[in-house]
């Protein structure tokens, strides 16, 4: 199997719209997928420095170059993110360099500033601290968020990385305004937003915004995520009705989790599933073309339109921050600083 769709980033890059995701993947397991998925034929991959998995996927990585036939690193899109607590403008280079340690690579094709947040003691030991409390000498509680630092401070230090580094700069689960704000103060538009996205989760508005400003969206949990006990989108009634109907009219096996890729590429977008499972890592390779009316029967789950990945309410310890505006962050403390 060759990857498939690709889309070409305001950099001029060309990004496969199919990737493997590692968020969740667990450690003992993360390696052996991110090995299958580029057996398959993945040839884009995300990561992130708050995983904690990306040493053992160098290690998948070394395996994969040196076994897999013909394949190259410039073969492979790699993305991976800054972490909150990396985000003072003096370590953000460093951080780079100490993620290109961890994944033993010389380069990325995409760095993203994961959230547009920044934590306390982001100066000491690049960032280590990954999740420092308040409390002092004590932790105690929620993150400890600096509000010092502001999202147009760490994207300047973002667009000055060498290119011998990073190929391209771009950001991660940040709304309109926070765009318009990194917009406003530099001449360097991000090449890509990832954010969650879903039928339940559309981000019509957003998704609006950086098509006229030439941001790719890079969509991830497209199955939807189980931070809040919610059902996972492949069990829909609607969502396997889908499928069931396209393979009939294909003559091709369709399950629901190839369904709902192919709704996050719909537009142009990249999605970024992930899966331990081989059989399900090479389920989920298949692409598959929409009509506007498979797209419309899709778009039937959204009846309640819910953001599962709120901090504020989801995460243990708690962000006491309103990122996103919604309802539920209303009683934060803290907002993001522009």
């Amino acid at each position: 199997m060759s990857q498939g769709k690709k889309v070409t980033l305001n950099t001029g890059q060309q990004i496969p719209q199919l990737g493997y995701g590692t968020w969740q993947a667990g450690p003992g397991e993360v390696g052996q997928g991110v090995y299958e998925a580029l057996k398959v034929g993945y040839r884009h991959l995300d990561f992130a420095k708050v995983y904690g998995n990306q040493r053992e996927i160098a290690d998948a990585l070394k395996k994969a170059f040196a076994e897999i036939q013909g394949l190259k690193r410039e073969d492979v899109f790699i993305t991976s993110k800054l972490w909150n607590s990396q985000h003072d403008p003096k370590v953000v280079e460093a951080a780079l360099d100490d993620c290109l340690e961890e994944l033993g690579l010389d380069y990325l094709d995409l760095y993203l500033v994961h959230f547009p947040i920044s934590f306390k003691g982001s100066s000491k030991h690049v960032g280590q601290d990954l999740f420092p409390l308040t409390g002092g000498n004590q932790p105690v509680g929620d993150c400890d968020i600096d509000d010092s630092i502001s999202i147009v401070d760490t994207w300047k230090a973002m667009t000055k990385l060498p290119k011998s580094k990073t190929r391209a700069v771009g950001v991660s689960n940040h709304t309109i305004e926070h765009l318009e704000a990194l917009n406003k103060a530099t001449s360097v538009v991000p090449a890509a937003n990832q954010v969650e996205r879903h039928p339940r989760i559309r981000q019509d508005d957003l998704v609006a915004y950086c098509k006229e400003k030439n941001i790719h969206i890079t969509a991830y949990s497209a199955f939807g995520n189980n931070m809040l006990d919610q059902p996972l989108l492949f069990t829909y009634p609607e969502i396997k009705a889908v499928a069931e109907r396209l393979s009939k009219e294909k003559g091709d096996q369709i399950s629901p989790t190839n369904v709902l890729i192919a709704w996050a590429q719909s537009g142009g977008h990249s999605v970024i599933p992930k899966s331990v499972s081989p059989k399900r890592i090479a389920e989920n390779f298949k692409e598959i073309d929409l009509t506007a009316d498979d797209i419309r029967e899709i778009e039937q789950v959204d009846k309640t339109q819910r953001r599962y990945n709120i901090p504020y309410v989801a995460n243990k310890p708690r962000w006491d921050v309103n990122i996103f505006g919604e309802e539920a962050e209303t009683p934060a403390t803290h907002k993001v600083i522009i």
